[in-house]
């Protein structure tokens, strides 16, 4: 079905179909054109997080047999935020009895996958660049994620690309329930015919890039839920809305470990609050290292309040370990004393269990696997008192937060969102506001009191369910 030529019932100019159809081409004579080969798969046990329960989707020679009761989330890896978000979709749906199977269509030698590769390569190289080159960023990286992927043209060329993906689901079953945490893998199952598709949309700021019409979509907050619905601003003029039964709001995807600990491991910051402990601030420099200034800057600064026993300082380097050696080159006073974990994912585990008691000083952890880089942070994130990050997904976790920089046009609608919902500072640009922001967290214990508080209210009002209720709609359906 042509699904760009029409989106929810508004067309598309002749110009935008012809330039969506020259991109397919052009990923076709790069990548060769596979259109009518399957691609069989067979299931492969992620070992490095037992507790998620997840089967990975892989290349096989023989075709596809399912578990029972299976729910794929389909995903790739931008960054460390699709990752993270599906993972939290695969904790909810283990918890509900459900099998779920990992479905990264970038992880494929299939021409889908290589766009999706080369496609991302692109978005990496930009991020990269709009934070070394301020003239980038302003008049290139913060117009093209706040209004160039608002637009439904976008959308248009999205939906004829993703027609490349269809290979990759003909050894899945059509009624597979099916969660997509980014819109390539949402738009590629409803090409295939997938009837059971969930598209769980990221972003607080409503774009046409998030459209895959034919599934049902979802998204975390009120905003977005009526921008989305009007497809406001992604036009010059009004659009037809979304139907009634094609969008809910559900609330933010929290994995379940984290969402049934709130109430315990906020009365155990209050607690630490009260008794004088070190506050532990947990940073995600990840593995781009996007904002690697304000990072250093922030654990130079710190480590002041470590040295007195005032604070404690953990570093997720993600799966580069590029920047700790920036770090090293740079702040040797703090890596030399750093209890380190890099490839020892069960150390670190271990580690963690201890941390009800006291501990002190720095720790920096990075591993090489994707999966064991990006869960060090959920697994340090119930133990931590302040999450130290940009407004991307981690904006909507239930943790309390010191908001840094955005990183593209789109994440400042994370930055408004959740200084209102109380959780959360509001966005420090520069080094020098972090500094103070981390003076005044350490200084006035009343500030994370409240954020604690608050945390636990937003839950009783159901928040934080959004990966339960993202379950539910694939699995029954329509409300």
């Amino acid at each position: 079905m042509d699904r760009t030529s029409i989106i929810f019932g508004n067309p598309i100019d002749a110009k935008t179909i012809k330039k969506a159809e020259k991109s397919k081409a052009k990923f076709i004579r790069k990548f060769g054109d596979d259109t009518d080969k399957v691609y069989h798969l067979g299931l492969s046990p992620i070992t490095q997080i037992p507790e998620l329960g997840i089967q990975n989707l892989v290349h096989a020679d023989e075709p596809l047999k399912l578990p029972e009761n299976p729910l794929i989330v389909g995903n790739i890896r931008m960054g460390f935020g699709h990752y993270r978000i599906a993972m939290a979709i695969a904790s909810c749906a283990k918890h509900m009895g459900r099998t779920p199977l990992w479905l990264d269509l970038a992880s494929f030698d299939a021409t889908g996958s290589k766009m999706i590769r080369s496609q991302n390569d692109l978005y990496s190289l930009g991020s990269k660049l709009s934070q070394k080159i301020g003239l980038f960023n302003k008049l290139v990286w913060e117009p093209m994620n706040s209004e160039g992927f608002r637009k439904i043209t976008y959308n248009a060329a999205d939906q004829k690309n993703a027609e490349l993906l269809v290979p990759l689901f003909r050894d899945i079953p059509k009624d597979t329930p099916y969660v997509g945490t980014h819109v390539w893998p949402s738009q590629g199952a409803v090409h295939a015919g997938m009837t059971h598709v969930v598209n769980a949309i990221p972003d607080n700021w409503p774009m046409g890039l998030h459209l895959a019409e034919g599934s049902i979509h979802t998204v975390q907050t009120p905003f977005a839920y009526l921008g989305y619905k009007k497809l406001n601003g992604m036009a010059k003029h009004p659009l037809k809305p979304m139907p009634d039964g094609d969008l809910y709001r559900v609330g933010h995807y929290i994995d379940h470990e984290l969402v049934s600990n709130i109430e315990n491991d906020c009365a155990k910051r209050i607690e630490r609050l009260e008794t004088g402990a070190p506050v532990r601030f947990l940073m995600t420099v990840g593995g781009a290292g996007a904002g690697g200034d304000l990072y250093l800057a922030m654990a130079k600064h710190l480590m002041g309040y470590v040295r007195q026993g005032m604070a404690e300082l953990w570093i997720n380097f993600g799966d580069h370990l590029a920047m700790w050696e920036v770090f090293k080159k740079q702040l040797p006073e703090l890596t030399d004393k750093a209890r380190t974990f890099f490839d020892d994912y069960r150390g670190l585990c271990e580690w963690a269990e201890t941390l009800d008691g006291a501990s002190s000083g720095v720790t920096a952890f990075c591993h090489k696997d994707i999966f064991e880089a990006v869960y060090s942070t959920n697994l340090l994130m119930r133990k931590a008192d302040v999450l130290v990050t940009k407004p991307s997904e981690l904006a909507f976790y239930p943790v309390p937060k010191l908001i840094m920089r955005h990183i593209g046009g789109h994440e400042v609608y994370g930055a408004i969102y959740t200084r209102e919902m109380g959780d959360a500072t509001f966005e420090c640009e520069t080094a020098d506001s972090l500094c103070d922001m981390i003076d005044t967290l350490i200084g006035d214990k009343a500030i994370l009191r409240t954020m604690c508080e608050r945390i636990v209210e937003l839950k009783q009002s159901r928040v934080y369910d959004g990966g339960y209720e993202v379950v539910r709609l694939a699995t029954e359906g329509r409300r």
